[in-house]
Order: structure tokens, then C-alpha cells, then sequence
């Protein structure tokens, strides 16, 4: 590993930036999400209290970033990386069990069972099972790397399907997020990219999945319902209930116009656009700040990962680039779905934008991922780094690899 040298400042600025921004936007329109859901549901919900959640979500991320940044060596995270996805998947598992039980502390919302829920608190068992991935992929594929056993039958993709498929078959068909199948898989495709799986391999695991998921898709009532809202409205067919959300979310980014209606004046936050302050809070910014708003927003996300793209090109330890690779397609997937669900580029599915969306989980576990890339671009070379294809064996050999260990 380099010297220790200076963080990359510009990843550090940018994602204190979007937290500080999902704030605003929460403080501005906290108080309708509050209003609708105690006219609609009669709960009792202060003026406040979104504001208050995002302000403590916001510190618990703070937390969890800087804890990966500054205090745990990402050395340590490497060598628990098979029981830490060990223990993603078991607990995965158990919230789909005791969903089929119907336990008190699992919570459940428009049928689908995605949290464990204690007291006030709820919990996401998939965001684990997100950076849990990513820990243990990149562990895994620097160590085939080393071993020349990419694109093994045996030693390669038997231990990588089983995985993979375990992991997205607990999210996507267990708990119903296709969502968050996504992120899995942009992961997964993203790391095997950069470990020059061969070609062929590689479009054959691609196709194979797309298949998988387009069926997936086609089974679910549910899911189709939403595949034909998004054809009737790029078509442009006549609205019904089954295109309110996306016809509201494209109002609201047409009502902000330029520069926007301002903060406080959204008319959608008020009830009329689904999951305001989640999922659909990428169009609430297009109405309160504009054509303006939207395009620095992007902008900043833009930067941000392109200084992953960055301090990967220089990361000389294959575990550490895996490891910034599989975290830049995490938040790269998120940012991208969201955005075009908001647009009617693609049909609308429950992903949230990163350090934006309200929420607790989601944001905790992608701030601590991001904390350690912000880590490891403190071991960068000057120039980037020409990483070879050994996938058709035999080990690679260079300063850097004959400098570290990896553990079995």
C-alpha cells in the first residue's frame, strides 16, 4: 500500500454538500407530508418531526462516515468480509421468515415485507446485505485475480452465482424490491467489469440476468401494472390511476420551470405526488428550485463520481479499487433509476437518491461506503495505475502485489 497522504477533498465536499441540501428540502416540505398523512391516516405527526428525523439520520450518516473514514482501517473490514455477508444474508432471510409468520416486528407497506421494525425505529436488512456485497466481492475477485482464476467454471463463477443469486433471490423475490435488485446487480456487473471477467462470460452472465429479471417482471401483476403506466404515458395515452405518480412527478418538474416555484411553495409535496420526501423527491427539487436546481444537483453527483472514477484509476491494490468500483456502481445505479423513473425515461420503482431521499437506513449504510472510499483515496499513486487482464491464469507480478497479503 502508498504512503498515506491527503484525502480527496472533492468526494468530502460533495457529500456533506447533498446531506446538507436533503435537509433543506425535508425542512421546506416536512410540514405537508405531515398534514396529509394526519388528514388521510388521522396519525399525529408535529410540523417538525420529518425535519427532525431527517436531522437525526443525517447525524447517525455523519457518524457512519467519518467512523469509516477516520477510525476503522478498511484492512479490518477486509478480513470479516465472509461473515459480515454471512450475517447480511441470515438476516435477510429471517425478516422473509418471520414476514411469512407475520411477526409484530416486521413491517410490511402495500404488501411487500422490507423491515424490521422496533418501536419508532425501523431497519432495512438489504442495505446491509449492499455494502456486505461489496466488501466480499472485492475481497473475493482481488484474490481470483491473484490466483489467475477469473472466469473459472469451478473455482470462479460455482462460489460467485451462488452468492449473487442467494443475495438478489432474498431482495427481489423474498421481499419484493426490484429496487434494490438493481443496485445488486449494478454492483455486481460493475465489479466483474473491472476484474475483466472475459468477454464472452460476461455478456453470457448478462443476458442470462436481464432474462431472469424481465421474467421476474412479467410475473408480477404488480410490476406490469407499472411497465404499461410507463408505455401509456410515453405514448401519450389517457391517465389513469395507474400513471398518477409518474404524471404528477413530470407536473411537478414542468411547474418549476427554470428557477423554480421556491422553497416552501411546492403544491405536489401537499398530497398530490406519491412518496414526496422519498422516492419521488428528485421532482419536488425540479418544482421548488427549477430547470437550475436540478441540473447543479446532478452536477454535483456527476463530480462526485468521477472523483471515484478517479481515485480508482489510481488505486494500485485490487482489493481497495473493487472495493471503490462496487461503491461508485451502488450510488451510480440509484442516482441514474431514480432519475429516470422521475422522467418517465424508465417505469417507476421504489429507489431511493442518495443522501437526498428521506430515510434512515439507506443513507446510513451508503454514507459509511462512501466513507471508505474516502479512505482509500488516501492511498493513491500520482499516475494511474494500468491494471492487466490476468484472467487467463498464472499470477501477476509487480511491487504492489508482492507487498500485501490476503487472507483465504
Amino acid at each position: 500500500m502508498n504512503r498515506k497522504h491527503k484525502s480527496d477533498l472533492v468526494i468530502l465536499f460533495t457529500t456533506l454538500g447533498l446531506m446538507a441540501l436533503g435537509l433543506i428540502v425535508i425542512y421546506a416540505i416536512g410540514p405537508m407530508r405531515a398534514n396529509v398523512l394526519n388528514t388521510t391516516y388521522g396519525t399525529d405527526y408535529g410540523p417538525n418531526d420529518f425535519f427532525l428525523g431527517q436531522l437525526r439520520s443525517v447525524g447517525l450518516s455523519l457518524a457512519a462516515f467519518f467512523l469509516a473514514f477516520k477510525l476503522i482501517p478498511y484492512k479490518y473490514i477486509q478480513k470479516i468480509a465472509k461473515p459480515l455477508l454471512i450475517f447480511a444474508i441470515i438476516l435477510s432471510a429471517l425478516l422473509w421468515i418471520l414476514s411469512l409468520g407475520g411477526s409484530s416486528i416486521v413491517k410490511c407497506e402495500l404488501g411487500e415485507c422490507r423491515w424490521f421494525q422496533f418501536g419508532g425505529t425501523s431497519f432495512q436488512p438489504a442495505e446491509v446485505l449492499k455494502i456486505a456485497l461489496v466488501v466480499y466481492l472485492a475481497d473475493f475477485l482481488a484474490r481470483k485475480r491473484e490466483e489467475g482464476k477469473i472466469g473459472d467454471f469451478k473455482e470462479f463463477w460455482i462460489p460467485l452465482i451462488v452468492v449473487c443469486g442467494l443475495s438478489l433471490g432474498l431482495v427481489v423475490v423474498a421481499q419484493g424490491d426490484l429496487g434494490t435488485g438493481v443496485a445488486l446487480m449494478a454492483i455486481i456487473f460493475g465489479m466483474l467489469l473491472v476484474a475483466k471477467v472475459p468477454k464472452w462470460q460476461y455478456l453470457l452472465m448478462l443476458v442470462i440476468v436481464l432474462v431472469t429479471a424481465v421474467g421476474s417482471v412479467a410475473m408480477s401483476s404488480h410490476r406490469m401494472e407499472r411497465v404499461n403506466a410507463w408505455i401509456t404515458t410515453l405514448t401519450g395515452g389517457e391517465s389513469t390511476d395507474s400513471t398518477y405518480h409518474i404524471d404528477n412527478a413530470m407536473l411537478a418538474i414542468g411547474t418549476g420551470g427554470f428557477a423554480g416555484v421556491g422553497i416552501g411553495n411546492s403544491v405536489q409535496a401537499t398530497g398530490y405526488l406519491p412518496e414526496s420526501i422519498n422516492d419521488s423527491v428528485f421532482a419536488i427539487m425540479g418544482e421548488t428550485f427549477g430547470f437550475v436546481g436540478l441540473f447543479l444537483v446532478i452536477g454535483v453527483f456527476c463530480i462526485m463520481l468521477l472523483r471515484m472514477l478517479k481515485v480508482a484509476s489510481h488505486t494500485p491494490d485490487d482489493n481497495n479499487r473493487f472495493l471503490i468500483i462496487g461503491v461508485f456502481s451502488w450510488t451510480l445505479a440509484q442516482v441514474v433509476v431514480n432519475i429516470m423513473a422521475m422522467t418517465s425515461l424508465v417505469p417507476v420503482t421504489g429507489i431511493t437518491l442518495p443522501l437526498l431521499s428521506y430515510g434512515g437506513t439507506s443513507m446510513i449504510f451508503i454514507a459509511f461506503a462512501i466513507g471508505l472510499v474516502l479512505q482509500l483515496s488516501c492511498y493513491t499513486s500520482r499516475e494511474g495505475i494500468k491494471h492487466e487482464n490476468i484472467s487467463s491464469g498464472g499470477r501477476q507480478r509487480g511491487s504492489y502485489h508482492s507487498s500485501r497479503r490476503r487472507h483465504s
